[in-house]
């Protein structure tokens, strides 16, 4: 990599990639827990109201400050347009969210998203979904790369049914290293995207069991 493009680089990524990935929160269910477990059975449920836990908004703020010092970093015109890309790319706050909630709305005929949980058993849904996310991406002082999603239903009575999850995590190469060439760079930072992509496949076909089988899939 040339040296004004290693210095554009770590100048860009270095410092504004500082940013903390949100610590994980207590059991976003607490508010949920079981007196016992419930009978109902995800096959007939047909609407189901949808909550975001903590650590889901915690991530989803984290995912957006990542994503805004990526793209802001593209912009500068010695930053390598691999490099940029795949860190915009990777930092996509939406994708998550966005591939989750399709994944539900693939199982069920009405999804909604909730602010809060007397609004949620207000709607009287079939079931009550708490979603749960966390994302860790790689940057200066981290290269532990994570990606988890949980979705936890719970009956009409707010009684637990199962949980539906998946996760990836995977320790990365220093992207920071010198000498590393530019496509090298790119091609690490892209495993954050297939590391996330995982983890939603994963989810999906957790899901999938959960509905059909009507208990957790153990993957």
């Amino acid at each position: 990599m040339r040296i004004s493009t290693l210095l554009a680089f770590v100048a860009v990524f270095s410092a504004s990639l500082a940013v903390t990935a949100p610590a994980n929160a207590a059991d976003p269910s607490c508010r949920l827990l079981p007196i016992t477990d419930s009978a109902v059975s995800l096959q007939q449920a047909r609407t189901v109201a949808v909550l975001y836990s903590e650590n889901t908004l915690n991530t989803q703020q984290y995912l957006e400050s990542y994503h805004s010092v990526a793209v802001n970093g593209a912009k500068n015109p010695q930053m390598d347009a691999r490099i940029a890309k795949a860190f915009v790319d990777s930092s996509d706050p939406q994708r998550a969210i966005n591939w989750l909630m399709g994944s539900l709305q693939k199982q069920f005929t009405s999804v909604t998203v909730y602010d809060n949980l007397d609004a949620a058993v207000q709607a009287h849904p079939d079931v009550v979904v708490m979603l749960d996310t966390f994302s860790r991406l790689v940057s200066k002082r981290n290269n532990q790369v994570e990606a988890r999603f949980m979705a936890k239903f719970y009956d009409a009575n707010l009684q637990y049914i199962g949980q539906a999850e998946g996760s990836r995590t995977q320790q990365m190469p220093s992207v920071w290293v010198h000498g590393k060439a530019a496509p090298q760079i790119a091609a690490q930072i892209d495993q954050q995207t297939q590391l996330q992509v995982d983890a939603l496949k994963q989810f999906d076909a957790s899901l999938k069991a959960l509905v059909t089988a009507g208990q957790v899939a153990h993957l």
